[in-house]
């Protein structure tokens, strides 16, 4: 299916200019729309505290303080992504089924933001979200892993930096899993028209389930031809040397399943996934 719909969950933070100039490549790749989002913290989420011996006028000024810092963090975010569009010529507008050209549109709605997200993830092929601030714990990315486990839709993951190019050079992370099968599937329309796609495996990755040989000839029936290549653990760690195998093919995009272990081991453990989130340099895809 081709890529029409794009969800961009900004939050003002600085990685969000990477994120939208992320949006931006994949929205000129397939003249796709760009559906901007920004979630404003619903100020009566301050009530509670009224339980722990506050007053209702200091409960009151602290939702008004919320509300006037809710309100300037949108319009940040609305400029943000309003001199983006300026810069690179596309225009606000609504969507259509024949249109040949991208379009972008914003909205800002009050809530939680992992549970917007997610909903509207379930009607955008891809969701772009920004790459998680330096120092951050990756596991506590709510809008990232309530679309991975919460929208049934894969998530593109932007680099610090914007990135020049997009799918030109796909590096497939495949261990034979249902999440992998699922990343290869939401990859297919940058694999059909890369230049080169590399499947990357490894005796550490792998789990049970079909070999790389076996993926390669499935997306020979797809029209797309990829070379196998296998790579090894560096200092014990499989996402690291992943990474090393992608940086290696010049790959300007990575596609993988996402927690074939369960969130909890990762979190507790480590694991590929986590790794990965947290040091990758290239624009990864992921599905679960």
């Amino acid at each position: 299916m081709p890529i029409r719909k794009l969800l961009l969950p900004l939050t003002g933070t600085s990685a969000g200019e990477a994120a939208i100039a992320t949006a931006l490549l994949v929205a000129r790749q397939f003249n796709a729309h760009i559906m901007a989002l920004h979630v404003r913290a619903d100020s009566r989420d301050v009530a509670p505290l009224a339980g722990e011996g506050l007053s209702g006028a200091m409960i009151q000024e602290m939702m008004q303080a919320t509300e006037k810092e809710s309100g300037e963090r949108s319009s940040a975010v609305r400029d943000l992504f309003d001199r983006a569009l300026g810069g690179a010529g596309i225009k606000m507008e609504h969507p259509t089924a024949q249109a040949d050209h991208p379009s972008a549109s914003f909205a800002t709605t009050i809530g939680r933001e992992e549970d917007v997200v997610a909903q509207q993830a379930r009607l955008s092929d891809i969701t772009i979200v920004p790459h998680p601030e330096s120092g951050d714990d990756v596991s506590s990315s709510d809008a990232l892993h309530a679309v991975l486990f919460d929208s049934g839709r894969p998530v593109l993951i932007a680099p610090h930096r914007s990135p020049v190019t997009l799918g030109r050079r796909v590096a497939v992370a495949w261990n034979g899993t249902g999440e992998g099968a699922a990343s290869v599937q939401a990859a297919l329309p940058w694999l059909r028209t890369a230049e080169a796609v590399r499947i990357l495996s490894s005796d550490d990755y792998q789990r049970n389930g079909p070999l790389a040989r076996e993926l390669a000839a499935y997306l020979a029936l797809h029209g797309v031809k990829a070379e196998l290549a296998t790579f090894r653990p560096l200092d014990r760690e499989v996402g690291a040397g992943m990474l090393a195998a992608a940086r290696e093919f010049g790959a300007d995009l990575l596609t993988m399943g996402a927690y074939s272990h369960s969130r909890l081991r990762q979190l507790i453990l480590g694991g590929v996934t986590r790794h990965v989130l947290e040091k990758a340099d290239l624009p990864v895809l992921m599905n679960r």
